[in-house]
């Protein structure tokens, strides 16, 4: 038997497109669904794409979307980076003394 996922993988744009199409407004889908607005913005613009099965189904039925309606292809939506990750910072030099 199959377990199910742990999260799904959303696609935040067609969250975003069902949500529009809908006539709704953020903060109006998110109450539907049960979840916060700024988590649904979330979602929608791509800081995050995971969510555990109870939130998605509630998201989902919401929009009245099919099963996988709203899940990202795997292999066309890697994970983006945080935009407070660390990146490669170049060491600074010392100051050259004016000769």
């Amino acid at each position: 038997m199959q377990q199910p996922p742990t999260t799904y993988t959303v696609n935040g744009r067609k969250v975003r497109e069902l949500r529009m199409a809908a006539g709704l407004e953020l903060a109006e889908l998110a109450e539907r669904a049960g979840i916060s607005r700024r988590y649904l913005s979330h979602i929608e613009n791509g800081t995050r794409n995971r969510m555990r099965p109870a939130r998605y189904q509630r998201l989902r039925q919401a929009l009245g979307a099919h099963e996988e309606e709203l899940l990202a292809p795997p292999e066309t939506d890697p994970p983006k980076e945080h935009p407070r990750a660390q990146r490669e910072v170049p060491p600074i030099r010392p100051p050259q003394a004016a000769g």
